[in-house]
């Protein structure tokens, strides 16, 4: 809006500027007139003189064509000054016309296509910017350095960024293996630990990895380069999870405890949290906050019950439900069909998420506990159809398709 008012001002500048271009400088006389007049008063003086005898007849007459001969030219003359002055009219109106339309026209063109928000640069040269790395040489190259280097943690760390990086920032199962060679090889190596944490927050497991990260915190320089994006990647995943963020004083803190006890100290805030909720059990958002933050923790049972308080104020979505369920199934002993608090929350998620692989692993375990063998197999089978075909998990699955037969 601005830089039109400013066009708008330039332009009514500019045509006050040629106001006196527009008058005319001279008045026209009208010429013709005046020489017809003495032309006419030449004729009429010669008719007297031939009259009076006094002019021969043959002079009289050249006389008479020389005078219209006059008469001609000057009447030419005439509508040549016409055009002449009808030009000079034109030309008179023509340059402030467009001195008035070519700014009118650019601002119309500059607001249509134009950027007015966009600052001015300088206009500095810069050097060509270097052609970006080929993310599927840099794969290759570290395949090849991992392979002539099978036991360099360096080169096993390099793999499996590389293969990180060409999965959209996702931990695959090969980068994994890569990343837990190079730990293995070199045990304090940042940037598997790093994605190792990663690997394990992709998969679900937030406690894990938040543990592996606030270790990596805790053994690393105060000036290690990859401190503020580990502390960002913590600030996250606890956020996400419900977890409580401590502030940067907190952090710092935090930092000059041990293992045992920053764990206390995220426990305390935790405990305010629900001590918060005793006091405003309505808040919804709030048992939420508190339950992802205990299921991080890895104290499950009180996870669900605030699960259970948020559902009863409204009911959860699907992702809260998956949460739930991951917190119901991690109280079930090794072997044990779940619970029937577990099933009700499991056979939610799955009316929500029907090929949701938890759900269907678990509720067929609960299925065949049931004698209901049936419907066992069909979810049984339904996960094994939704599962890679190297994955750990089907040869169970496979064994306990047989037990339903």
């Amino acid at each position: 809006m601005l830089e039109f008012l400013l066009a708008l001002l330039t332009t009514a500048t500019v045509a006050l500027l040629l106001v006196p271009l527009l008058k005319p400088r001279l008045t026209a006389t009208a010429r013709l007139d005046n020489d017809l007049a003495i032309y006419r008063d030449q004729l009429a003086e010669l008719d007297r003189e031939r009259a009076a005898g006094t002019l021969p007849e043959a002079e009289a007459t050249a006389a008479r064509v020389e005078i219209e001969r006059r008469i001609l030219v000057a009447a030419e003359q005439d509508a040549h000054e016409t055009r002449r002055e009808q030009s000079a009219t034109l030309q008179r109106f023509l340059s402030p016309a467009l001195c008035l339309a070519i700014p009118l026209i650019a601002l119309g063109i500059y607001l249509e296509i134009g950027r007015p928000g966009l600052p001015s640069a300088p206009f500095v040269p810069h050097a060509a910017a270097p052609a970006a790395p080929n993310l599927a040489d840099e794969i290759a190259a570290a395949k090849k350095n991992a392979a002539e280097h099978p036991d360099d943690p360096e080169a096993l760390s390099a793999l499996g960024e590389a293969l990180t990086m060409e999965a959209d920032g996702v931990v695959t199962q090969p980068a994994f293996e890569a990343f837990t060679r190079a730990l293995r090889a070199q045990p304090g190596d940042a940037r598997a630990i790093y994605y190792l944490g990663l690997h394990e927050a992709q998969a679900g497991d937030s406690p894990a990895a938040l543990k592996r990260w606030r270790a990596l915190e805790a053994q690393s320089p105060p000036e290690a380069p990859w401190l503020a994006m580990l502390r960002a990647e913590i600030a996250r995943v606890s956020r996400e999870s419900g977890m409580p963020v401590p502030s940067q004083d907190q952090v710092e803190a935090m930092g000059r405890l041990s293992p045992e006890e920053r764990q206390k100290t995220i426990r305390t805030m935790v405990d305010g949290l629900a001590a918060r909720m005793e006091a405003n059990p309505a808040d919804r958002d709030g048992w939420l906050r508190l339950a992802n933050a205990r299921k991080v923790l890895g104290d499950n049972p009180r996870a669900s019950e605030a699960f259970a308080k948020a559902d009863a104020l409204k009911p959860v979505d699907g992702q809260t439900l998956v949460d739930w369920a991951e917190a119901e199934v991690r109280q079930i002993p090794p072997g044990m069909p779940p619970p029937a608090s577990a099933v009700k929350v499991l056979e939610r998620l799955e009316k929500a998420e029907p090929r949701n692989a938890l759900a269907l692993f678990y509720l067929g375990a609960a299925s065949l506990a049931s004698g209901d063998k049936k419907a066992a197999a069909q979810r049984w089978k339904t996960l094994l159809a939704l599962l890679p075909a190297d994955a750990p998990i089907r040869a169970m699955i496979e064994e306990k398709i047989k037990e339903t037969e």
